[in-house]
């Protein structure tokens, strides 16, 4: 397991950020209800900007490398959950599979509750931002985004989208639902930046 909980070095000198307080539980917050992920159906596809757009069931993408971490998690409703073991697919192995374009600038996320959510290419292209299947050594449960979410320990959690089923890559700026609706682009905990 790598241990990724130092990574708030990079963005501020406390690991709890400003205006959060540490939580033990999980509190379950999404858009709206939980929506029913069939993985013998299910697909995760990659487009947009790419040598090759891929498309994956959810067999073949448990066989891609992955990996274990020990992240922590921030809330933009000023909760953080600390030392999460997430185990799943690094953003950079998509990246490399799919041969993204120099072009690329901004990644949109989709999902199968009809989610969107959006980050810059370099802020997705780091080996923390995980595309997760088990949480704390067991299948990511469904009301937490199972089968599949994304984390982004460096960012608020609305940038992790739950039931994740695409991602996009975009020569353009585009916004995401919650961005759409006043929220901040770069959601660093550090800076507090929970709005636009």
């Amino acid at each position: 397991m790598r241990d990724v909980t130092d990574l708030y070095q990079e963005f501020g000198d406390e690991r709890l950020p400003p205006g959060q307080s540490e939580r033990e539980d999980f509190p379950v917050l999404s858009k709206g209800g939980t929506p029913r992920v069939d993985t013998d159906v299910w697909e995760f596809t990659v487009s947009g900007a790419v040598e090759n757009e891929l498309t994956f069931t959810w067999e073949e993408f448990l066989d891609l490398p992955s990996e274990t971490q020990l992240q922590d998690f921030h809330c933009v409703t000023g909760w953080s959950r600390l030392d999460n073991e997430f185990t799943g697919v690094p953003f950079p192995e998509i990246v490399e599979r799919a041969g993204v374009s120099e072009d690329a600038v901004h990644v949109m996320f989709g999902a199968a509750d009809d989610y969107t959510t959006d980050l810059a290419f370099d802020a997705c292209n780091r080996q923390e931002v995980l595309f997760a299947y088990e949480l704390d050594g067991e299948p990511l449960p469904a009301d937490h985004g199972g089968p599949l979410r994304v984390v982004t320990p460096h960012k608020y959690a609305w940038k992790g989208a739950k039931w994740v089923d695409s991602v996009t890559f975009l020569t353009e700026e585009e916004r995401g639902y919650w961005e759409q609706r006043g929220y901040s682009d770069t959601a660093n905990p550090w800076e507090q930046d929970r709005y636009s």
